[in-house]
C-alpha cells in the first residue's frame, strides 16, 4: 500500500467566462499548477491552502462545519475552481485549508471526475466513460 499523489490544474471559472465574453484578455486568466497533491479519500472535497485561492482570486461561497482527525470546526468554502485532473475537467468548490497546509484531492471530486486510487500502483486510475463501462450514471 502507498500514497497517491496528483497534478493538478486549477484556474478560477469566472476569468474563464470572462475572457470568453471579452472583458478580459485571456492572458488575465488566474491558473496554477499544482504538483504531489495528496489524494485523500478520508477528506470529502477538494482542499486549498489560502494562499492558493488567494492567488486564484476565488470568491467566497461561505462557511462549513467539519470535522477534522482531531475536531469539529469552520470552514471557509470558497467556488468556482476549475479542477482538471489526468484530462478530466470540471467546476468545484473548495475547502479553505490554513496558510502552508498540503492540498488534499477528496473523494467528491475524484468520483465526479470518474478517478479512483491504485494504492498498489501509487497512481490515479481513470475510469472508462463511454459505453457501458461507463462511471457516468444518468
Amino acid at each position: 500500500m502507498g500514497k497517491v499523489t496528483a497534478t493538478i490544474s486549477l484556474t478560477n471559472h469566472i476569468d474563464e467566462i470572462l475572457a470568453e465574453r471579452g472583458f478580459i484578455p485571456s492572458e488575465q486568466i488566474r491558473s496554477i499548477i499544482l504538483h504531489d497533491v495528496i489524494v485523500d479519500t478520508g477528506a470529502s472535497d477538494l482542499c486549498l491552502p489560502e494562499e492558493v485561492i488567494s492567488e486564484l482570486g476565488l470568491p467566497l461561497a461561505g462557511e462549513i462545519e467539519g470535522n477534522t482527525a482531531s475536531e469539529t470546526k469552520i470552514f471557509r468554502m470558497f467556488k468556482d475552481v476549475t479542477l482538471v485532473v489526468e484530462g478530466r475537467e470540471r467546476t468545484f468548490n473548495c475547502v479553505e485549508l490554513p496558510a502552508g497546509k498540503e492540498p488534499l484531492l477528496g473523494y467528491f471530486p475524484l468520483e465526479a471526475l470518474g478517478l479512483e486510487p491504485d494504492l498498489t500502483k501509487q497512481q490515479l486510475r481513470v475510469l472508462p466513460n463511454q459505453g457501458r463501462q461507463s462511471y457516468i450514471r444518468v
